[in-house]
């Protein structure tokens, strides 16, 4: 019995291929916004200075920032577990965590030591970890779920997710009674202790915040929950009812929790960095690991430096853990030195942070990248800060990461091997996808 004609056999690999081309144009996919600014007007946008600028920001991110916030940075393992680890055992009604990278080792045998103490203290505890992301074996989880903690991977790998594969939750969220929040670069992983200084020790940078924002930040996670187990938290443990925001003074630290979630079109990570830039009118400084700018965001930056802003990078060196990303980035080096853009990498190991600071007043710590991951296919959490004594302490740390670093300067650059040439330009080719 013929089950398919000539004609269906057509019809169907035209369907197939059709579907083949779509999925494709789906992997690669970015993001539309390559200029900022209304035609005929003298600026592109307003300075950070300006108060338009906050608006703006606000608008198109659709982020408040509200005032009220009490924010403390880390620099590095030394700073940032201390002060988690205490906050974690001090946790009286809940913890929620959402984090990308976990792996075995002492770090992660003291965090589960803490959930289950508290878990047994009676604190509502949940945990999601990225199904990719994490290598912990069945046995913690197990360990955990048995004293009392709730856990669920985020988009586990299967034929019947395939959709979602490319979709990471590269999220940092750690909240503690709702009102203390943590985000950052950080991951569950011994290679996070220390100062971030010497080899194996990975350089990265986290904050810690109370103020309106956990609020925010709790509601990131709870969005990812509810994918994750089909339950949309609500409650008093999780979400205490908000405090009166605090004026709007000279003290008062105005923040806002960024949740950037892939679509389709332009999304809210590329015009937080579409606008950070194009506000810049004095310094504009970037840390962030995995540098691959797009051709718009390159041209951000060209612009900026080309209005007088300094324009400086601090990106990985050769010690990256992705090195085909770190050979992409530096496909495009040349185009941002000629540009006018300062590029500098980080010598004495793998730097995983991820900042900005501009004109000393507007600066961002959290998990996104200047690649078209982060950009286009990734959840990821940014914390936004206007305020010029935070600014001041981000650009201080700034330059103090400089001084343990190497700068690429063209005339040298422009010498390396072919070796190195043809592998930046293979690399650069499937940059939408690393």
């Amino acid at each position: 019995m013929q089950i398919l004609t000539y004609g269906g056999l057509i019809l169907l690999g035209a369907i197939l291929a059709v579907a083949l081309v779509i999925g494709l144009l789906d992997v690669v996919r970015g993001t539309p916004v390559t200029s900022v600014g209304a035609p005929g007007e003298d600026t592109c946008c307003p300075g950070i200075a300006e108060p338009a600028f906050r608006e703006h920001m606000e608008l198109l991110t659709h982020v408040d920032l509200d005032p009220g916030h009490e924010i403390e940075l880390f620099i590095n393992g030394d700073e940032t577990y201390p002060r988690l680890w205490g906050d974690l055992r001090s946790a009286k009604k809940s913890i929620t965590m959402q984090l990308y990278y976990c792996n075995k080792g002492h770090m992660a045998d003291t965090l589960l030591e803490i959930l289950v103490e508290r878990a047994r203290a009676g604190v509502d505890i949940y945990f999601l970890h990225d199904a990719f992301g994490t290598s912990l074996s069945d046995e913690y989880f197990e360990t955990l779920r048995a004293a009392g903690v709730t856990t669920r991977p985020f988009r586990p790998i299967s034929f019947h997710s395939l959709q979602k594969a490319q979709h990471r939750a590269h999220i940092r969220v750690i909240v503690i009674d709702g009102v203390v929040g943590y985000t950052g670069g950080f991951g569950i992983d011994d290679k996070w202790y220390g100062t971030g200084r010497s080899e194996g020790q990975w350089r990265d940078t986290n904050v810690r915040f109370t103020g309106p924002a956990v609020r925010q930040l709790q509601a990131t996670f709870i969005v990812c929950w509810a994918e994750a187990s089909g339950n949309l938290l609500t409650g008093e443990k999780l979400l205490p009812a908000a405090s009166r925001p605090a004026s709007d003074t000279g003290d008062s630290v105005a923040a806002g929790l960024l949740h950037a979630s892939p679509t389709v079109g332009s999304t809210s990570a590329e015009r937080f960095f579409a606008l950070s830039a194009a506000g810049a009118r004095k310094r504009f400084y970037l840390s962030n690991s995995y540098f691959v700018p797009d051709r718009a965001f390159r041209r951000f930056l060209r612009d900026a430096a080309k209005r007088g802003v300094d324009v400086r990078v601090l990106t990985v060196s050769g010690k990256s853990d992705v090195k085909s990303t770190w050979y992409a980035g530096r496909a495009r080096y040349e185009e941002l030195l000629r540009g006018g853009v300062r590029i500098f990498e980080y010598q004495p190991s793998m730097m995983h942070a991820k900042t900005l600071v501009v004109d000393g007043t507007w600066s961002s710590v959290g998990s996104m990248n200047a690649d078209n991951r982060s950009m286009s296919f990734n959840e990821e959490s940014n914390l936004m800060m206007l305020d010029p004594s935070i600014g001041k302490q981000m650009e201080k740390m700034f330059i103090e990461d400089l001084g343990y670093s190497e700068e690429i300067l063209l005339d040298t650059f422009v010498k390396r091997g072919w070796r190195a040439k043809v592998a930046e330009s293979a690399c650069y080719l499937v940059r939408r996808v690393l």
